[in-house]
């Protein structure tokens, strides 16, 4: 029977998973064990917090709109209901940023959806086309 090396792919595997691992402090990125303790704990944080950035986003997102639905006066279930209501497909994030960085385009649709109009983008305020992204 012929001689059989091993280790090659062991190596290899471990040799991987400290590359995972280079950033972190002390013996997380030298030592095997500590090291792949901390890549399952990185890769499951890692994993769970992508659903909560997509939870935290559509809170401000909501946030955002239920304060400029309140500036004109309409809260943001009403504002949800008449968007449903009317047809309008546009999504929490569109209009977020509508309400932040044109209140005049905003207040129109606002104001079109309640008296139960067609909304025609071309009625919105010339500001919202010109391309210019202002900081609140």
């Amino acid at each position: 029977m012929t001689r059989v090396k091993r280790g090659s792919v062991a190596r290899k595997r471990r040799k991987n998973i400290l590359k995972l691992a280079s950033g972190f402090q002390g013996a997380h990125s030298t030592i095997f064990r500590t090291g792949n303790q901390q890549i399952i704990k990185a890769l499951t944080s890692s994993y769970r917090d992508r659903g909560l950035k997509k939870r935290d986003f559509r809170r401000l997102w909501i946030t955002r709109i239920n304060a400029a639905a309140r500036n004109n006066g309409v809260s943001y279930t009403k504002f949800i209901r008449h968007l449903y209501k009317n047809q309008v497909s546009s999504n929490r994030k569109v209009l977020a940023q509508i309400a932040i960085f044109d209140t005049n385009s905003f207040s129109i649709i606002l104001k079109k959806l309640i008296n139960g109009e067609n909304i025609r983008y071309r009625n919105l305020s010339p500001e919202f086309y010109s391309g210019e992204v202002r900081t609140p």
